[in-house]
């Protein structure tokens, strides 16, 4: 099975090279046509919503929607999928940033809840809580 990069994720989401876009297209068609899986680590996801937030400017609603339809394709394996939706659903209901929303269902999915940070923001989120100096 393999991993999926970033940037092939981007390829596919914006489309903003026909040549690579063709080729992540072509990729896909393979899958879907059960030659393989695609795996996408935990990392990609990080750095994938990274880009979308600032390369590509666009809005928080619009980067859920990327990855629902991410984790709608059935050729595409999320390293711990769970992790990744709980922290989808903590950046979606409130202020904290995606990277410490994903931190924390990862801390939750090994059972290592809570999350300490001295972040305000982040420690308003589920599993997440303040350290105090």
């Amino acid at each position: 099975m393999p991993s999926l990069d970033t940037n092939i994720l981007v390829r596919w989401l914006v489309e903003d090279d026909h040549k690579q876009t063709a080729s992540v297209q072509k990729l896909f068609e393979s899958a879907r046509a059960g030659e393989l899986m695609l795996f996408v680590p935990s990392t990609v996801a990080l750095e994938l919503e990274w880009v979308m937030r600032s390369r590509y400017e666009f809005e928080k609603a619009t980067v859920l929607a990327a990855f629902n339809a991410l984790l709608e394709t059935q050729e595409i394996e999320f390293q711990d999928e769970a992790a990744l939706e709980h922290a989808l659903d903590q950046y979606r209901a409130g202020a904290a940033e995606f990277a410490d929303c994903l931190h924390a269902g990862i801390s939750r999915a090994a059972d290592r809840a809570p999350l300490l940070t001295f972040d305000n923001k982040a420690a308003r989120s589920e599993n997440v809580e303040m350290l105090e100096a």
